[in-house]
């Protein structure tokens, strides 16, 4: 927790007797930086940000309101204390203060002691503040470590044993997230591929989604039925769901002798089937319900035939519903168009482009949901 003689005020008033006072009262106590206007306060702040501001209102040029308006939107500032010594004492003044952002209100004349025990109290307030941050984030960074080793990287193994390629791309829209996916042996010599979408975001969202994952990659290796993976699971998670989240899911379940490969929908995003030569389309039509919210649901159940060469992208809905700084949606019809011109590629080519499409498109506009890809592409070879 920083300490108080490390703090750093700004104090800011275009009357020097007063910056005076104040530096004699606080010098042993604090760092100070001095402004007598609120252009060079501005200036200041943003070249040093300080851990506290004492600002005056009536001031040439910028008064003290714009001022404090102009710290709150600048992230540096955002949330330093600021308070406010004027010798405007009516409520009206002091109504706007609090409005414009300020913590705190002491009219002139001051007394230093009142004004040391608010500037302290704030200070505190604030280092406290920040250390809980700071722990907070130190935990969410190892939430995010432990969430990734979740996920699986390597597909090395998995690639030999079943003459496929494999690739997934996962990106958070916060530091851990609730969309999965997973690719494991199943039954009869299988290969089980699922991908998932927890509805809301963070902590909550990535608990159910460990949940989720674990009970599917159990319930994987007990069937070869994509459907009934998913009843069971449902089953499983709407039995103890105090929370009410969901659960949107595809599975997918491989079979390398033949290259067919049956899949059921709980709700989850079409996934897309390349093939070289002819247009992109979905691989799976119907959407189905989403796990979680009642027990006994049934699910369809699709079957294809891959070619060699043929590549089944999966992906969840920060894909078709990303948006870009017009709030224009990438959408479904984009998606297919994009996705397109990756057919006959590797599958982390296609994994890979896809995303970089999203982002493209998002122009920088910040990410709205979590976003999960996993591509399969069958080599036509014999599995090892």
């Amino acid at each position: 927790m920083k300490q108080l003689a490390d703090c750093r005020l700004l104090l800011v008033d275009d009357a020097k007797p007063n910056l005076d006072i104040l530096v004699e009262g606080l010098k042993g106590e604090h760092k100070l930086s001095l402004a007598m206007n609120g252009e060079t306060a501005l200036q200041i702040a943003a070249r040093t940000p300080p851990d506290l501001v004492l600002l005056d209102i009536v001031m040439p040029g910028m008064d003290g309101y714009a001022v404090c308006r102009r710290l709150r939107q600048m992230p540096e500032t955002a949330e330093v204390p600021i308070i406010f010594l004027s010798s405007l004492e009516d409520v009206d003044n002091k109504s706007r203060g609090f409005e414009a952002g300020a913590n705190d209100y002491v009219t002139k004349p001051f007394h230093l002691m009142e004004v040391r025990a608010r500037v302290r109290a704030l200070l505190k307030a604030k280092a406290y503040s920040d250390a809980v941050k700071e722990q907070l984030a130190a935990d969410l960074r190892v939430a995010h470590d432990i969430q990734m080793g979740m996920i699986p990287q390597d597909f090395t193994a998995l690639e030999k044993a079943y003459g496929v390629q494999l690739a997934g791309e996962l990106a958070p829209a916060r530091e851990v997230g609730g969309d999965l996916y997973s690719a494991f042996p199943g039954m009869a010599g299988r290969l089980v591929l699922l991908i998932g979408d927890v509805s809301g975001k963070g902590i909550p969202a990535s608990l159910f989604m460990v949940r989720a994952s674990s009970l599917a990659r159990l319930l994987g290796r007990e069937s070869a039925e994509p459907e009934r993976i998913l009843a069971r699971l449902n089953n499983e998670l709407a039995a103890d769901n105090p929370s009410g989240m969901f659960v949107t899911m595809l599975c997918a379940v491989f079979d390398p002798a033949t290259g067919a490969i049956a899949m059921a929908n709980a709700g989850h995003n079409r996934p897309v089937l390349l093939r070289a030569g002819v247009p992109a389309r979905w691989a799976v039509e119907g959407l189905g319900t989403a796990l979680g919210f009642e027990p006994d649901l049934t699910f369809q159940r699709a079957d294809l035939v891959l070619q060699p060469g043929d590549a089944l992208v999966l992906y969840t809905d920060g894909v078709n519903e990303a948006f870009n700084p017009a709030a224009e949606c990438y959408g479904n019809d984009r998606l297919l168009r994009d996705v397109a011109a990756f057919a006959g590629q590797d599958a982390p080519a296609v994994a890979a482009g896809l995303l970089k499409q999203v982002r493209a498109f998002a122009s920088g506009a910040p990410q709205s949901d979590d976003i999960a890809i996993v591509v399969l592409r069958h080599e036509g070879r014999p599995p090892a």
